[in-house]
């Protein structure tokens, strides 16, 4: 099972705005689906025998560099 990641969009929204929508990438950013629901998105991924990860709210865009922002 290859890793795929749950994003929120818009990519990089302000703090406090609404999340519009998901979308599940792969390692190089290519959008493999959009979704309405985190839960829609993580069940297409699972049904697509990938391994979803969820993310959660970072600071970065690049998936290689750990976030540094300390705790959750």
């Amino acid at each position: 099972m290859a890793n795929v990641f749950v994003e929120a969009r818009p990519k990089g929204h302000p703090e406090g705005s609404a999340i519009e929508g998901y979308v599940v990438e792969d390692h190089t950013d290519n959008v493999l689906g959009s979704f309405n629901t985190q839960e829609e998105s993580i069940a297409w991924a699972k049904a697509n025998h990938h391994s979803p990860v969820v993310a959660r709210v970072r600071r970065l865009n690049d998936k290689k560099k750990p976030d540094q922002s300390g705790s959750a």
